[in-house]
C-alpha cells in the first residue's frame, strides 16, 4: 500500500497571480498528504489562477501510473478554499478509479459451460449485401471553454496531453481550436462567419 507519496514532484504555478510561499507550501502539503494506494501518483501539477480579482481557481492535475490522469478544478472566493475543495474532488476520483479497478478484477460467478449444437451451413447460400452502417454519437462530453491566449492554450494542452483544445482566443475575441500536428508542431483553426 502506498502510505505516502515519497519525493513526489509537485509543480505549483500561478496564472494572473503571484504564488506566495504560504500558498505553495499549503498546496504541496495537501497534495503530498494523499494517502491512497491506487492509482500511484508519479507527478502532480497545481495551477492557481485569479480571474476578475474575486474568482480564485485551483486546478490540480495528477499524472499516475498506468497512464491515468486525474484532474479537477474549483472556483471560490478564497484560494485556500479552492485548493481544499479541489483536493476533495481529486480524492473522490482516485477512490472511484480504485473501485473500478477492484470491480474489473473481481472473479465472476463461474457457471457451467454451455454446449451449443454444431451447425454446418451449405456453401451455396447467397451472400447478403452488407447493410450500410449509419454513424451514431457514442460519446458526449461537456467541455469547458476557457478564455486564453494562444501560448496559454499550448501550455494547457501540454499539461493535459490532449490532442486538441477548444478555447476563446483572448487576442482575437473568438472561439478557436488548437491541435497537435503529426510533426510535433501546433495548428489552430479559427471559425469565420460566412458573408
Amino acid at each position: 500500500m502506498q502510505v505516502k507519496n515519497v519525493n513526489l514532484p509537485i509543480i505549483v504555478t500561478g496564472r494572473h497571480v503571484s504564488v506566495t510561499e504560504a500558498m505553495r507550501d499549503y498546496a504541496e502539503k495537501k497534495v503530498a498528504g494523499l494517502h491512497l494506494d491506487y492509482p500511484k501518483i508519479i507527478e502532480a501539477k497545481v495551477l492557481l489562477n485569479v480571474e476578475n480579482g474575486s474568482r480564485h481557481i485551483a486546478e490540480i492535475i495528477l499524472f499516475c501510473a498506468n497512464h491515468i490522469v486525474i484532474e479537477a478544478d474549483t472556483t471560490t472566493a478564497d484560494m485556500y478554499a479552492s485548493i481544499d475543495e479541489t483536493m476533495s474532488k481529486i480524492a473522490r476520483r482516485m477512490r472511484k478509479h480504485k473501485t473500478r479497478m477492484l470491480k474489473s478484477h473481481r472473479p465472476k460467478n463461474q457457471k457451467a459451460v454451455r454446449h451449443l449444437a454444431e451447425i454446418v451451413f451449405p456453401q451455396d447460400i447467397p451472400e447478403e449485401p452488407e447493410a450500410e452502417h449509419e454513424p451514431v454519437i457514442v460519446h458526449k462530453e461537456k467541455y469547458k471553454v476557457k478564455h486564453l491566449f494562444s501560448d496559454e492554450a499550448i501550455m494547457d494542452m501540454e499539461m493535459n496531453e490532449k490532442p486538441f483544445i477548444i478555447f476563446h482566443d483572448a487576442k482575437a475575441d473568438r472561439l478557436a481550436v488548437l491541435y497537435r500536428r503529426e510533426d510535433g508542431d501546433y495548428g489552430m483553426v479559427m471559425p469565420v462567419e460566412e458573408d
